[in-house]
């Protein structure tokens, strides 16, 4: 994770800005929106949209009315109104977007009972507030440990502190309802503020904590995601993927978001596809489905008490039987519409004009051998021409010696 600005440190911090999540160009955070009309002016005779996008602790956003005209932008720290006391907050969002994400989770841009922005952050705010968040990893280690001793199924699964340090909100899980009276009172006792308890469902957990999933990437519900819908099991069904319950679950223990993103697709290419349930009737005999494949159109029926044997269809081919089927005057035999495609040979070109891998070593053997026969005989006829000669000179002065 890091920001237009600073890369990313071995610790999963930013190198630049140091600030895990609090990053002052909110480059570096979770959700982060883009404002892209930040260079537009105004129409003349039209009012600057008076609220502002602050966000807290783990991407936690909430709008608030700037009634004090204070002049805020993307990244200023600001106190704003809180039951009781005051938050303290990041600004990530000003302008004409803002009445844009009020409308997309269905907030009143016009709505009177919306809190207000106090006043931009002092340095005695900034360092209570600081203080405060280093609380929060100590106090939950300790939460965990007292709601174990309790015997409460229950998880904390974080703390957060209010800016002010006057209040600290315990999210927590759980699948059955928790009698946490005993709870709230030894958390008063140890930690002398006030507490409030935040159950939230497991995908807000995870959404919350982060994380890898198993494509390699950041969980989408930690960095886009921002509505949860249901997921099912048929999602899987009619994308032909096995039910299998460590694969289809994301790290919230539930199944994955991810399994809807192509739904739609695929529902949409099944239209065109016959039930599978439905039975092809020919004079040959009754013939099931056994598998389809929707990227490609293919459907493989066999003859029932011959279910080794199976029979390739196009959905064409498939309509066309149904129809004679329907008609009461069925076809002959499935293998009539059958498309024996024979596998492709693979043909490979020379395009960068090598003919072989190894025609190097061939070449270099070659002339190895070459050589070897060509120096031999070089040295033989040399070696028996001047034997030659050496005779030839030797005999007439012999000769000439005798006589």
């Amino acid at each position: 994770m890091g920001c237009s600005s600073c890369s990313t440190g071995k610790d999963g911090q930013p190198k630049g800005c140091k600030n895990n999540g609090t990053c002052g160009t909110d480059g570096c955070n979770k959700l982060t929106v883009f404002d892209w009309l930040s260079d537009v002016e105004l129409p003349n005779g039209q009012e600057k949209f008076d609220c502002v996008e602050v966000r807290f602790k783990n991407s936690r956003k909430e709008f608030f009315r700037n009634t004090e005209d204070l002049t805020l932008s993307i990244g200023d720290i600001v106190a704003t109104e809180a039951s009781p006391g005051h938050d303290i907050g990041i600004v990530t969002l000003t302008g004409e977007l803002v009445k844009v994400q009020m409308k997309k989770k269905k907030q009143n841009p016009k709505a009177e009972d919306i809190a207000k922005v106090y006043r931009k952050a002092s340095q005695k705010d900034i360092d209570v507030w600081q203080t405060a968040r280093d609380r929060e990893e100590p106090m939950k280690v300790k939460a965990r440990q007292i709601a174990i001793r309790l015997r409460l199924k229950m998880k904390i699964s974080d703390v957060e502190f209010q800016g002010d340090a006057s209040k600290a909100i315990f999210y927590y899980t759980a699948e059955e309802r928790v009698d946490f009276r005993q709870l709230i009172k030894e958390f008063a006792y140890e930690f002398k503020t006030r507490i409030e308890m935040r159950q939230i469902g497991f995908r807000q957990e995870a959404s919350r904590l982060g994380g890898i999933g198993s494509c390699g990437r950041e969980l989408c519900c930690s960095t886009w995601l921002t509505d949860f819908r249901t997921v099912k099991t048929s999602a899987a069904r009619y994308q032909q993927l096995s039910l299998n319950p460590l694969k289809l679950a994301g790290q919230c223990g539930k199944l994955k978001c991810c399994l809807n993103y192509e739904l739609d697709t695929y529902l949409e290419a099944l239209k065109d596809f016959p039930k599978q349930d439905q039975k092809l009737i020919t004079k040959k005999g009754e013939a099931v489905c056994q598998k389809i494949d929707i990227f490609k159109g293919k459907l493989w029926y066999a003859y029932e008490k011959e279910y080794n044997n199976w029979v390739e269809l196009d959905t064409d081919a498939v309509q066309t039987i149904l129809k004679a089927q329907r008609e009461k005057n069925p076809v002959a035999s499935l293998e009539e519409f059958s498309a024996e495609i024979l596998p492709d040979k693979a043909e490979f070109e020379n395009v960068v004009g090598q003919d072989s891998l190894t025609r190097f070593d061939k070449a270099k053997g070659k002339k190895q051998k070459r050589s070897k026969k060509k120096r031999k005989p070089t040295k033989n006829t040399n070696n028996t021409n001047n034997n030659n000669n050496k005779n030839s000179k030797r005999k007439p002065q012999k000769n000439n010696a005798k006589s």
